[in-house]
């Protein structure tokens, strides 16, 4: 019964997801082919959808996708990684706190577009640049999540783990790792997101493939329904990533005894 349960629940939760994005598809196919709307510069989802299949079945969309995968994949891991070192050392050393922490926050604000020109003109137009560019977005929100995760862990915690003569393996184990780990996956899964938007960007940079190149190339073609085709690969891969990066770090966090659990 809890399994029969859980699964009507996933269904309905399914359903629910679904029920805009298809009420808005149904809306605007009927609205042009009522000619209410002309559909020019928003096609229906019709010929969208068309395309999609055609992208598909020629190989392209597999090729694209596979590649922004690759770029988000990659600069995930060093801009994660970095986040990860670099907040770890903030936070527990004061006098890397004092040093660093200022130009990193400056740096922070730096719009994405705004590296774009230099880090060509340092590594070329290869893949080097744009995955260098999308760790700089994942690494900022790991950056400011760990950092902070650890700022914010109460001293109470930390005082009864060394009432009960607890090693520095065990309390950071223990106690310090439970404490930061929920705001650290949270940094971690807003530095994926950001990934995928810093990926457009990079693939500014002279791409010949990757959904980004997909944009760029309806856009100087005037082909709207394949610019909205990359829009929503971009959407449903982010998606995807997303929903994987939650189940696998799930475990990670079941002993949490949330109020969203109890809704």
């Amino acid at each position: 019964m809890p399994v029969l349960r859980q699964g009507g629940r996933l269904g309905l939760g399914l359903v629910l997801a679904l029920a805009l994005p298809l009420a808005l598809a149904v809306g605007w196919e009927i609205a042009v082919d009522t000619g209410v709307a002309s559909g020019r510069l928003l096609p229906p989802p019709s010929r969208i959808g068309a395309t999609l299949w055609e992208l598909a079945a020629s190989g392209d969309l597999l090729v694209h996708v596979e590649a922004t995968l690759i770029r988000v994949g990659l600069g995930f891991l060093f801009g994660a990684a970095a986040g990860i070192l670099m907040g770890t050392a903030v936070a527990m050393l004061p006098l890397v706190r004092r040093i660093c922490d200022p130009s990193l926050q400056a740096l922070r604000a730096v719009p994405s577009l705004a590296w774009v020109p230099l880090f060509i003109l340092w590594f070329g137009i290869l893949e080097t640049p744009k995955i260098l560019l999308i760790a700089v977005g994942v690494f900022f929100p790991v950056y400011v999540g760990v950092s902070g995760a650890i700022a914010s862990v109460d001293r109470k915690l930390v005082e009864v783990g060394r009432i009960y003569r607890l090693s520095r393996g065990a309390m950071a184990r223990r106690i310090l790792l439970p404490a930061i780990l929920p705001a650290t996956l949270v940094g971690l899964r807003t530095g994926l997101g950001l990934g995928f938007l810093f990926v457009v960007a990079a693939e500014l940079m002279g791409a010949s493939e990757g959904l980004g190149y997909l944009l760029v190339d309806g856009q100087q073609l005037g082909k709207p329904d394949q610019i909205l085709a990359a829009i929503i690969a971009f959407a449903l891969a982010g998606k995807l990533a997303d929903t994987l990066f939650v189940a696998m770090t799930r475990p990670l966090t079941r002993w949490q005894d949330t109020v969203r659990d109890s809704l």
